[in-house]
Order: C-alpha cells, then structure tokens, then sequence
C-alpha cells in the first residue's frame, strides 16, 4: 500500500467508524478492544469504547438462567432498548467530533436475538417498530466476530477470571455459535477465529478495521488477507442442508464516468422491503494501487443517481445468501433474471480469508458441489458480467492483465489493459483447455473462445479466457485497493 498519513488519510472528510467487537465468552474481546483503542488513538484518532449492556446488568445480580421464557423475553426487549439508548449517546458524541472517531461497541444490537427463541425475537422487533435491516446492516459499519477458545482453543478456555461467565465449553461453543449467527448478512463481517496464537489473533482483528478503512499499516501488522471466489454449480441443494442462513436481493448498477479511467456503480441491498444502499468510485490506479470510495447514501439519492446508468451495462440482480461454516463466513451470490444469457445459471461462493490454500479447501461447503477457483479472472468480474454487448464484439471489456509488449492498450483504471481490440487479439484454440472441460457448467464462457494458459506473479500458473494478444511472458497483475471510506474490498 502507498503511505497514509498517521490520522488515517488526513486529507479526506472526517469520518465516524462503528465497529461492533463480538463472540462466545473467552474470546478475546476485552484485550480485543483495549488494542484496537490503542492502536487508533497513537493514529491521532478519538476513540469512544460502549461498554457491555449486558455486563451492567448481569454483574447487579440478574441470572439469566433464572429466567422464564417470558421473562427472558421482556429482559432481552428491555436490554435492546438500553443498548441502542446508550449507543446513541457515543454516536452522537462522535459525529460532533471534530476529529476521525471510532465507537468500539463491545457486543451489539443482535447479539440480545442469540439468547431467546427466534419468533420472539421477531415478536420484539414488531412491538418497537423494527427490522433487521437497519438493527444490524446499517446501525454499525463493521462486525467483527471474536470465536471463543472453546471452539478452536479448548485448552485456553476458562471463566475463573469473569464473574459473569459460568459456561462450560458445550455451552460456550453453542453460545458462540448462536452470536456469531445473529449477525450473519451484515455487509461487512469478519470472523476472528483460533488458528492462530492470541497475539497474532488480536493483530489479524486489528488490521481488517484498518483494511476496512483504508488505513496503511506498513509492517506493523502482518496480514494476508485475501478475496477468494468460487465457480459453483448448480442446482443449489435445499434450504435444509444449508447452515442458519440470510438472504438479500442485491441490485448493482454501474453508472457513467467522465473517464474510461474510473468506475462508479450504486448498490442496493436488502430484504423485506428494507434496504441499504451504497455508491462505490473506483479510481485510477496510482502508485501501485486502486483507490476505492465506497459511501452510504439514500434512498433518494439511490433513485436520482440511477437515472446516470451507463448504457453499456445491464443492471445485475443477485440473490445473496451469507453463512458461517466451519468457522468461515461465505457469501453466495446467485444471479438473478433479467440478465445477460452469460448470467444465466450462474452462482459464485465468495469468503476472505488468511488461510493457506489447504486448509481453505477443508473449510469450503462440502454441500456445494464447486466446479474450480475463479479468484481474479476477469470472465467472472461483475463489471464484465454487465456488459450489455458480446464480449467479442465491445471495446468495454475490462482485463486484469498488463501486456507489458502492447503499448497501444489503454486502462480503464480498475485494471492495468482494457478497451482491447477482442475481434483483432483473439488467440488461436487450445484443445482438450482446462476452461473447454469446465464449459458445460460454465453459463458464462463464450461458444468459440479460447483459453491461454499464463503465469501469475510469484510463478504460480493460472488460466484465463482469451482474447488477449498473450506475449511470453504474461503476468496477471492485481493492485492492492485502498478503500477510502469504512467499507469493504472491491467486487471487481
């Protein structure tokens, strides 16, 4: 990444970030969130730490094992409200902050639905007028799930030291399970598990708040977090076999620039009529890097924004179904009619991850049957999915690939070659291709294309669908993104 200033890009807008610190007991949490203060305020960052609800009360004498079902119920409704009371209050002390804030909330407005039956809980929501839309997608910026010891780090779990905690490890690990479920579908959460020793495990938590945000943390911390997407074939298995489950309909549009050199589309996502909606800019590549703004915005604007869509792209519909596995949050995007025939059919499996490639492989959805890895091949990117015209026949098809021999090929910004001549730099066929194998459950692989095998940098081989004049040797490039504004990596 290129050098950030110590407050966080200083010259941006000031911004309030609402992190959401949560997880089963013994999890890490409390040194989680005197780290994360730490690490923000030597930035020059305000910090505001909104203490445990739950704790208030739990540490005055209530016993929730104590409770009734209805009692529970009214104690859960009556924390909710407390919660959101006290939250409101850091909240609006950030926002007059007159530098960069961070509110650190230890637990969230969800967490109160991991301990009651999930009708009541839909019970409370209809009482007090609301939804999960905007209880969990749009109250915080990021989630971030701390596993308890008891599920990945048995001999380090204990409760000696709490006096509100007495759970043994099978209750903890469902309590851990059921809190990490309750926010499942939120846009931006991360699950912090025990592969790792704590040090690094507080380290790794650290640095998806600075990715979030865009903030550079040179070799402070170590970090090899990384997109993976997946080509999976269908027809999806049912509803049952899946995990605890969210779905949202998703609608991208991408809308006109005044460069070939930038992207912007809008994003609406949600559910039941409740939505949250997002404009993304993604710049010109600079020093070795993709500036990308992502920023909330409203309905209002959503509407008045969508009437710039760019005429070269369809609209793209998704229905997105999010899930925790093997300690793993996933996201599966299944594109919807009306779209392009290339989107027929078609379901990709996306998570991110600091595993090495193996043990990703055990983690994946033995339920899914998951036809290859697609990660940065630029035939499964969803601005080339939207295209409107063929890709054989438009100058509008984005490559992530420097051809470092063809200097006549300009840059859309998001990649280092674009707006290739597809007819002109078609290549020749390569039978018995790994990509022509594939091509019966591959909705999106054009009738006729070819297939180059090319190395990516650090040696290891990849395949991508032609038509590029491929010159040996070929290197896939893909720079880093800086995300300027608290939100997530790129959809490319």
């Amino acid at each position: 990444m290129a050098h950030s200033t110590m407050n966080g890009h200083a010259n941006a807008a000031k911004r309030v970030y609402k992190v959401v610190l949560t997880g089963g007991p013994c999890g890490g949490k409390t040194t989680g969130q005197s780290r994360l203060c730490t690490f923000f305020e030597n930035m020059g960052w305000k910090v505001y730490r909104v203490p445990e609800t739950a704790y208030i009360f739990l540490s005055a004498g209530i016993k929730f094992a104590d409770l009734s079902e209805d009692q529970a119920v009214n104690f859960q409704e009556n924390l909710l409200k407390s919660m959101m009371q006290i939250e409101n209050t850091f909240f609006a002390l950030a926002e007059t902050c007159t530098k960069n804030c961070l509110v650190i909330c230890d637990r969230g407005t969800m967490d109160a639905s991991a301990f009651i039956p999930e009708k009541r809980w839909e019970e409370i929501m209809r009482r007090n007028g609301l939804n999960p839309v905007d209880l969990r997608d749009t109250r915080y910026n990021q989630i971030i799930h701390m596993v308890s010891a008891a599920n990945g780090a048995e001999a380090f779990y204990s409760t000696e030291d709490h006096n509100t905690r007495s759970e043994n490890i099978s209750l903890a690990q469902h309590l851990d399970n059921r809190a990490a479920e309750a926010w499942v579908g939120h846009p931006y959460f991360d699950v912090i598990d025990n592969s790792t020793e704590f040090d690094s495990k507080i380290r790794r938590m650290i640095t998806v708040v600075c990715q979030k945000l865009g903030i550079d943390t040179g070799d402070r911390l170590s970090s090899n977090a990384r997109k993976v997407k997946f080509l999976v074939k269908g027809p999806l298995p049912q509803d049952s076999v899946f995990p605890n489950f969210q779905d949202f309909n998703v609608e991208h549009i991408y809308l006109r620039t005044n460069s070939r050199k930038m992207q912007a589309r809008l994003r609406k996502r949600g559910k039941n009529g409740h939505h949250s909606y997002t404009h993304t800019i993604r710049k010109p590549e600079q020093l070795g890097q993709i500036v990308e703004v992502k920023t909330p915005i409203s309905q209002r604007d959503w509407i008045n924004m969508a009437a710039q869509m760019d005429e070269h792209h369809l609209k793209i519909f998704k229905k997105r179904r999010c899930f925790l596995h093997n300690n793993q949050y996933f996201q599966l995007d299944i594109y919807q009619k009306p779209c392009h025939k290339r989107c027929e059919g078609l379901i990709l499996l996306e998570t991110y991850t600091t595993l090495p490639s193996e043990e990703l492989q055990r983690r994946l959805p033995s339920f899914l049957q998951i036809e290859s890895d697609v990660t940065g091949r630029p035939d499964y990117s969803m601005f080339n999915l939207s295209l409107r015209d063929e890709w054989a026949t438009t100058n509008e098809f984005c490559v992530n690939i420097a051809v470092a021999a063809d200097k006549h090929v300009s840059s859309c910004g998001s990649c280092p070659s674009s707006n290739l001549d597809l007819q002109r730099r078609r290549p020749d066929l390569s039978p018995n291709s790994k990509l022509a194998s594939i091509a019966p459950y591959n909705p999106i692989l054009p009738s006729g294309r070819r297939e180059v095998k090319i190395d990516r940098v650090g040696g290891i081989s990849d395949w991508v669908v032609g038509p590029v004049k491929f010159l040996s040797p070929v290197c896939v490039t893909t720079p880093p993104v800086r995300v300027t504004n608290g939100f997530n990596a790129p959809e490319h």
